[in-house]
């Protein structure tokens, strides 16, 4: 661990360039590079600024140092005339992430993230705007470094975004399983990614990855920002899966419901799911106080 912490600290005070080396391809959001191209023991300096994007190492020789600084819109920079309360990033690996360690660097202190082949989970952690932050990717040492490649995707959420920041233990806290309050049901359907009334079709658990898979048959779809519910189930009736914490304990059953959400690497992840009828009557209440925070259509 000391040699790891004296290569990251060297490689803070190296002058490296800040965008990738000879052999590397890189935009704003993503980056693929070599380490055939790396100095031996060198750190290699990144920085990436979408809020999703991928990163591809081949033959990992050294380290790479990321920064992940997303840059914001216009309007959302100007909103207030400060920055975003925090920022909420999460990484999942390749399922052929190899010769390779992902550490997370926070005000100089290592944190293990993603050890050498790791089950494909998502880790996720957050940070406050001032806080200095970094992902450190250190090549384990291997006789033969070919067929190793050390990748991942990142997700980032904050309140500059039109999705709202995640807690870093969204997927696996205590407050994953608790249910929505009437003000979060509320929330719920003005600003979730995906907004479904339909009933359960089945539930399947997968306990590598400590995940629920909500099978669903939309009765109606108010929004998705992607196709995530298609026909193939009844008539009329599209399908699709929501996922959520293993040990949430969902268990299938009768009934209406109205599923909202959020994207997480493509795949769709519950947040609220109230009886269609409650959803209703909390509606209906605020609607007659004027506390509803946006309209929606309710028969």
């Amino acid at each position: 661990m000391w040699a790891l912490r004296a290569l990251c600290l060297a490689g803070l005070g190296a002058a490296i360039g800040g965008g990738g080396g000879g052999g590397a391809s890189a935009d704003q959001c993503s980056w693929r590079g070599s380490g055939l191209s790396q100095e031996a023991g060198s750190v290699e300096q990144l920085s990436l600024h979408c809020a999703e994007g991928s990163l591809e190492w081949l033959y990992p020789t050294g380290a790479l140092r990321l920064r992940l600084a997303p840059r914001l819109p216009p309007a959302a920079a100007s909103a207030k005339g400060r920055s975003p309360r925090h920022v909420t990033a999460c990484v999942k690996p390749a399922g052929t992430f190899r010769g390779a360690q992902l550490y997370l660097e926070r005000e100089g202190v290592l944190e293990l993230l993603l050890p050498e082949a790791p089950r494909p989970r998502v880790r996720c952690f957050s940070w406050l705007p001032r806080e200095k932050v970094a992902l450190f990717l250190q090549a384990t040492p291997h006789p033969d470094i070919s067929r190793r490649i050390a990748a991942f995707r990142y997700e980032l959420r904050g309140d500059w975004l039109a999705r709202p920041a995640l807690p870093a233990a969204s997927l696996t806290g205590e407050g994953a399983c608790r249910p929505c309050n009437d003000t979060e049901i509320l929330m719920a359907i003005c600003t979730s990614d995906f907004v479904i009334r339909g009933s359960i079709r089945s539930v399947s658990n997968d306990v590598e990855l400590q995940e629920s898979v909500i099978g669903v048959s939309a009765a109606r779809i108010h929004r998705q920002k992607f196709p995530l519910f298609q026909a193939g189930g009844r008539p009329g009736r599209p399908v699709g899966s929501i996922r959520t914490p293993l040990r949430c304990g969902v268990k299938p059953g009768p009934g209406t419901f109205l599923f909202t959400g959020w994207l997480h690497f493509g795949e769709a992840w519950l947040s609220c799911a109230p009886r269609y009828r409650d959803f209703q009557r909390i509606y209906e209440g605020a609607r007659r106080t004027r506390q509803n925070p946006c309209e929606f259509p309710v028969d």
